[in-house]
């Protein structure tokens, strides 16, 4: 019995991995476009006006106040994108850690096939709650960085 469970717990695993690999991916296609205006479009911006920096009549002092200054939008954006994910990640991995917490309490308890198909379950629902807000997430970024909607 004891290694049934380990591979019924063992193929649950497998689950989670493949749903939590297909939030991956559905994260990446959403944001293509907000990581597409930070990494060409405002790195773009960046190396020109940093390119307009470089003149022989100023000093080097004001070349450098010159590029840092043609720097800031872009490592604003950066920044700000990857705060908007951090939270996203954040909030996604305390759901999971309910799911975890119940699961061991659960665990305790008799009927382990149960305990795995709520595990499992809990840990779906999570990642479906989760999955409904990034293109909440993906219109805020997109309106921070005034990007077409």
């Amino acid at each position: 019995m004891d290694h049934i469970g380990a591979m019924e717990q063992q193929l649950v695993s497998e689950r989670m991995r493949r749903k939590l690999n297909e939030v991956n991916t559905a994260a990446q296609a959403q944001l293509a476009p907000v990581q597409d205006h930070i990494n060409f479009t405002l790195q773009q911006a960046y190396f020109k006006c940093a390119y307009e920096c470089f003149d022989r009549s100023r000093r080097q002092e004001e070349i450098s106040n010159c590029v840092e200054h043609c720097s800031v939008p872009v490592v604003n954006a950066q920044q700000h994108f990857e705060n908007e994910m951090a939270k996203f990640q954040e909030r996604l991995n305390r759901s999971l850690m309910v799911c975890q917490d119940k699961f061991e309490s659960a665990k305790l308890q008799q009927n382990k096939t149960d305990v795995i198909n709520e595990l499992e379950s809990c840990v779906n629902q999570s990642i479906e709650d989760n999955m409904k807000t990034l293109p909440h997430l993906v219109g805020r970024l997109k309106s921070s960085f005034n990007i077409g909607v």
